[in-house]
């Protein structure tokens, strides 16, 4: 922390290593409702929010996929953050808090115009909902070659180098 003649202090800290970051996810299990049921709308996001799932076997299952590194799209982390300030009732805070550390472990996909636009013409070659097209458009601007998801067809290739995976629940 440092002073300027303004008053104001700045923190500084280090960077956290992945396993710091890992833990500080863990601290979110049980956070997700037994009964919790996803919306079409938030399809994809769930195999990132299942580490906060009070089953032990779906957050184990998330925070392997995520510890095989990977990459996420703009459009997921504004999904967890909807669901957990919405659904969860997980403050401000700890919704900021769980988007850093996710950030921290994954690469993120920038939304541009291109990923926008390849999002709608795979909606409608695909008819993708319009989210679910958007991840996909940033799955493959990320030269990514498998989505992991829960709901879209399982073994769909979009574009001839996209493959939707379905992920067990």
């Amino acid at each position: 922390m440092c002073n300027t003649a303004n008053e104001r202090e700045f923190l500084l800290s280090r960077k956290l290593g992945r396993e710091e970051l890992i833990n500080g996810l863990r601290a979110f299990r049980g956070r997700l409702p037994g009964d919790f049921k996803f919306d079409r709308d938030e399809a994809n996001t769930n195999v990132l929010l299942y580490l906060a799932s009070s089953d032990p076997a779906r957050a184990d299952r998330a925070e392997k996929l995520i510890g095989a590194g990977g990459t996420i799209g703009v459009q997921v982390l504004n999904e967890i953050a909807n669901i957990s300030l919405r659904k969860m009732g997980v403050s401000w805070t700890e919704t900021r808090a769980f988007l850093s550390a996710m950030r921290g472990l994954l690469p993120v996909q920038r939304l541009t115009i291109e990923i926008h636009e390849t999002g709608l013409a795979l909606a409608e070659r695909y008819g993708l909902s319009t989210w679910d097209a958007m991840i996909a458009a940033s799955a493959l601007h990320a030269d990514c070659d498998t989505l992991w998801s829960e709901d879209m067809q399982d073994g769909i290739v979009l574009d001839d180098r996209l493959r939707i995976v379905k992920v067990p629940t």
